[in-house]
């Protein structure tokens, strides 16, 4: 007869991986907005959306099931079929062009600065899903806001499930905009996002102030004065500098230990 193992030895034996990660000190939020300026954004992007028709097509195919023990027969040709209004999918590929859907794609976007205005829904759970959407969009400059009710509003006219983040891309040269009057009236309203990590406009413009009467009298001295003065100046939305001041390591981390003849070799080479 075999004996029986001792599970507390296995278990004694698992090494428990562990990973070390930065979390950061601020907590950032999304800047309440006013109720009134709530229905005038959904009023006014969905009455935009409706007088331009522009939305999603799709048909629903009826889909037959079999069973899995019958022989597979060669696969059925389904045939290609249309909307009553056109063919299937979006309305104009020119404005959709224009706009940017979905976390991912307005994540997207924000990174390349693509966007002139972002309108995130409140019901995204959980809610760190967008919160990586504030430090770009201040750090870009760009006015963001947290609708309630944006999904419920909107998904019918564009023809979706859902609309989680909506953003309005900036336009190319020689390009119009469906939207442009509808991102002049709602781009006043949108409440200006708090990032304690990333120094305020207002600062930057005090130090502009100041250094104003420096910059007329290093033009008259010359230009390699002002060129100077021109490059410590500072963009209105930079990074602080960041200051380590003590690097610990990990304790949970498993390191390897030399073995005796390894130290034995390393010794007699030296």
């Amino acid at each position: 007869m075999t004996t029986p193992k001792n599970p507390q030895k296995k278990a004694a034996r698992r090494f428990v991986q562990s990973k070390a990660y930065f979390s950061s000190p601020f907590s950032t939020q999304w800047s309440p907005l006013p109720q009134e300026d709530m229905h005038f954004i959904l009023k006014t992007v969905k009455d935009q959306l409706i007088s331009s028709g522009f939305q999603k097509k799709e048909v629903k195919m009826f889909r037959q099931w079999r069973k899995k023990n019958k022989a597979k027969a060669e696969p059925p040709q389904v045939p290609k079929v249309k909307s009553e209004g056109g063919e299937v999918g979006w309305t104009d590929p020119s404005v959709r062009r224009q706009l940017a859907i979905g976390i991912n794609e307005v994540t997207k976007a924000l990174e390349r600065n693509e966007l002139q205005l972002l309108l995130v829904c409140k019901s995204v759970r959980p809610r760190h899903m967008t919160e990586h959407l504030i430090s770009l969009s201040a750090s870009r400059a760009v006015p963001a806001c947290q609708v309630p009710r944006l999904s419920v509003t909107l998904a019918q006219p564009l023809g979706l499930k859902s609309v989680l983040a909506l953003g309005f891309r900036r336009p190319l040269p020689c390009q119009s905009l469906l939207f442009s009057d509808a991102i002049e009236a709602i781009a006043p309203r949108v409440p200006a996002l708090s990032v304690p990590w990333l120094q305020t406009a207002q600062a930057t413009d005090a130090l502009q102030d100041s250094e104003s009467p420096l910059k007329e009298e290093g033009e008259k001295r010359g230009l390699k004065r002002k060129l100077e003065s021109d490059s410590n100046q500072t963009p209105a939305n930079s990074l602080q500098p960041l200051k380590v001041k003590k690097i610990v390591a990990n304790p949970a981390k498993k390191r390897k230990e030399k073995s005796k003849k390894q130290k034995h070799e390393y010794l007699n080479s030296v």
